[in-house]
């Protein structure tokens, strides 16, 4: 994936900063499908975009891993100007170990934004590492686990007062564990909830959302709040409590080309029965880059990120971002602050939808006797 990233990334360059290239191969680069993703210009009919991007990789847990990952972005109506873009994204790679990784998601605005609904349907049975419970958690207790895990999940909400909006949300999660190297962390601190289990959860959600896009945001404030409960149907280690989300974000256009973006974000889990698999987990490719998404996991998470994004061409933008979260658990394992911090460049491929592609690299803490940690991201979509 990061040779396919450097590709696109040299192309890019070369159509910003070396022109004339461009107007010796007159003939490829006046090509209508070619125009679609260089040109400078919006495209005046608000059509929808669609891009696919390869993904490829290797490890020694999964073997060679390939697949694509593609998102569709449209109005639901196209005669309404004021209307948000709505988008379906799909993930699917496959592993030569036979395993899987399926997602296929919706954020979907109707006529007037007067109704936003959101959607995921996933399934997976892919490796991943474990390394224990708390923000302590040791590089060398990495333990490889196998996770199958089937999700469905549905929010809908309705605007009740300008930029106001109020709904409820659903979601179905099921998972199955099996540890592929015995004598591990997973066997000699077994959590809660080790075998797996499902869960039902049933909540409501409020919105406050004054952006001037869902999309590439360069102005306004997003206010979202997020409560669900989960019955324990089904008794024994199956989750029975609640889950509490709230991310707030606010952006301020310092120049016509530079932004400020502002984003803090809440979770905690609290109940009788809480299984280590819906805990909280920092890091990934949103928030604390930088971090494996696990490497930190425990009942709650604080984090805030600032992110200055320069677009100082249509089509090209950079961004350097810096943060700074934890997980935690009230009374038991106090909060422990660590920094994230890194840059990366953005292509637009759909102006109409100010739509991008990630290429960045997170930096995070250097913990006594390990490597600094850090990750290379190629992502759809802003952070936030």
């Amino acid at each position: 994936m990061k040779h396919i990233a450097y590709c696109i990334v040299g192309l890019l360059l070369q159509m910003v900063f070396f022109p004339s290239f461009s107007q010796e191969k007159k003939s490829l680069w006046e090509h209508k499908l070619i125009q679609r993703f260089i040109s400078p210009e919006k495209d005046s009919t608000r059509s929808a975009g669609f891009v696919v991007v390869p993904a490829l990789g290797y490890a020694q847990e999964t073997g060679l891993e390939f697949g694509l990952a593609g998102v569709y972005n449209f109005y639901f109506n196209k005669a309404d100007t004021s209307i948000r873009t709505s988008n379906i994204t799909f993930v699917g790679t496959f592993t030569t170990e036979r395993q899987t990784n399926i997602k296929l998601e919706s954020d979907i605005w109707t006529t007037g934004n007067r109704y936003h609904y959101v959607s995921e349907l996933r399934f997976r049975n892919f490796p991943f590492n474990f390394y224990g419970i708390g923000n302590q958690t040791a590089q060398n207790d990495k333990d490889i686990l196998l996770m199958r895990m089937v999700r469905v999940r549905f929010e809908g909400e309705r605007r009740l007062a300008p930029q106001y909006y109020a709904g409820i949300n659903f979601n179905y999660e099921y998972f199955l564990f099996s540890d592929q190297e015995a004598g591990g962390i997973f066997d000699r601190q077994p959590p809660f909830g080790q075998e797996g289990g499902w869960h039902l959860l049933f909540g409501l959600s409020q919105l406050y959302d004054t952006r001037n896009s869902n999309t590439y945001t360069t102005n306004g404030y997003y206010v979202r709040a997020k409560y669900a409960y989960s019955p324990g149907f089904g008794g024994g280690d199956h989750f029975k409590g609640s889950k509490v989300d709230i991310d707030l974000r606010a952006f301020f256009p310092l120049t016509s080309e530079l932004t400020l973006g502002l984003n803090t974000r809440y979770h905690t889990t609290f109940g009788p029965r809480i299984p280590f698999y819906v805990y909280n987990e920092l890091g990934g490719d949103m928030m604390m880059r930088g971090y494996y998404s696990g490497r930190y996991r425990d009942r709650s998470l604080l984090a805030a990120q600032s992110e200055l994004r320069y677009r100082f061409h249509p089509r090209v933008g950079l961004a350097a971002f810096a943060g700074a979260g934890s997980t935690y658990q009230a009374r038991k394992q106090p909060m422990r602050l660590v920094p994230s911090y890194g840059g990366g460049l953005r292509y637009f491929f759909d102006l109409e939808h100010n739509s991008s592609i990630r290429f960045e690299y997170g930096v995070g803490e250097k913990r006594p006797g390990e490597k600094r940690q850090g990750g290379f991201y190629l992502s759809l979509s802003e952070a936030f």
